[in-house]
């Protein structure tokens, strides 16, 4: 049986490590197209219709507001950088999170009827926000910042 250098052993084992990470990063973008492709077959209402979905988001975006805000009102939320979120009742957390479902459900159908899957879009925001990052302009106004 041959033997290996431990170099070799450790450089293969750092590219399977390497392997085994684009694997798993794939896997979650996959997961997302996935949700994405049975949402369009299964649940979409007017596919193609990009404005049903644009209005849809700009509803259940709303609902998620509108819990934030009654635990500001109802339950005196403090407005403070400091706050830990945890400490919100686990079942508002939930209840906001079913509302997040609801907002990706419409951003899911929206880059569906403009051809774009949501792995897709995904990738072009981190690369956007990393060249704001870059260029010092996380922070500001405008789309081309």
């Amino acid at each position: 049986m041959a033997k290996y250098s431990e170099a070799f052993l450790a450089e293969e084992e750092r590219i399977m490590a390497e392997e085994d990470e684009q694997w798993l990063r794939a896997e979650e973008g996959d997961s997302f197209d996935h949700y994405q492709e049975q949402c369009a077959s299964e649940f979409a209402f007017y596919p193609g219709m990009l404005l049903y979905p644009a209005l849809g988001l700009a509803g259940e975006a709303g609902e998620v507001v509108e819990k934030v805000k009654k635990l500001i009102r109802d339950d005196e939320m403090p407005l403070d950088e400091f706050f830990d979120t945890r400490e919100i009742d686990a079942e508002k957390r939930l209840e906001i999170a079913k509302e997040l479902g609801d907002v990706l459900f419409y951003i899911a159908m929206i880059a569906d009827d403009i051809d774009y899957t949501l792995g897709e879009i995904a990738e072009m925001n981190i690369e956007k926000l990393a060249d704001r990052k870059n260029r010092g302009h996380l922070r500001g106004s405008g789309d081309n910042r």
